[in-house]
């Protein structure tokens, strides 16, 4: 139901976790796809081979989303080999923890550098080239730190909550370009990131509530609702924010 045949699309943060699942199935649903990473060359090539035995066009483009020059070349590396830019997927973060009397300046600064001003850089560079196709989607990765807060890790909740307010912002700015724009945010998903704290004798630590589904969730269960806010069927959905976190936070 979902054809996504005749798109490309860019996601940043792809060689591995939930960006590389979401280059996966919007490789299934008939996107080329390119995959941004920043260092993980040989995980990103991985992510293109499977893009590829999907039936789409895969291109890795190595790329730090702080740095906006950088950003530039991405987006205009993607537009030449693979012939435009429809959907964009904004995934590249990090996350870090540190009460509040701890952070310094350079923790703050590259927590917001990249999850927030790298997100920024991205659609800044991105929308001319979507807007020059007659319009497309942009789904940003967020969390549910970013709805509730999360003690402890202060400034990736304030980078999360940023997206999620630059995500209504653009909804509405963009709509008359027929550019759609939405959130997904997840809960606790098995990524390397989340890894450590996910293992047995770690989980009853990590996870302070219980989550109704009753487990964690993988990457797939974030790139099926990217997909679908890409897709024609979401056609009327435009600054949303879609919770995957297994019922753990209802917001």
């Amino acid at each position: 139901m979902i054809d996504l045949r005749g798109n490309v699309a860019l996601v940043t943060g792809g060689s591995r976790g939930i960006g590389a699942a979401c280059c996966r199935l919007l490789a299934q649903a008939g996107c080329d796809v390119a995959v941004n990473f920043r260092r993980r060359a040989e995980a990103a090539e991985r992510v293109v081979e499977d893009v590829s035995r999907a039936g789409g066009r895969g291109l890795a483009v190595p790329g730090d989303v702080s740095n906006p020059q950088i950003v530039d070349l991405v987006i205009q590396r993607t537009v030449e080999a693979l012939g435009g830019l429809d959907i964009l997927v904004c995934n590249a973060g990090i996350w870090t923890g540190g009460k509040i009397d701890a952070l310094t300046d350079a923790d703050w600064a590259r927590m917001i550098g990249v999850n927030l001003t790298g997100a920024f850089h991205v659609v800044r560079a991105a929308v001319p080239a979507i807007r020059s196709r007659g319009g497309g989607s942009i789904i940003f990765v967020a969390s549910t730190a970013g709805q509730r807060g999360e003690s402890e890790h202060s400034h990736y909740a304030a980078s999360k909550g940023g997206l999620i307010a630059l995500a209504k912002s653009l909804a509405v700015e963009l709509a008359p370009d027929g550019i759609r724009v939405n959130a997904v945010s997840p809960g606790w998903i098995r990524t390397d990131m989340t890894e450590p704290y996910l293992r047995p004798e770690n989980i009853g630590a990590s996870l302070k509530e219980p989550i109704p589904l009753g487990r964690p969730g993988d990457p797939e269960d974030v790139a099926g609702p990217v997909v679908f806010l890409a897709s024609r069927l979401a056609r009327h959905v435009t600054g949303a924010v879609i919770n995957v976190n297994g019922g753990a936070v209802l917001t």
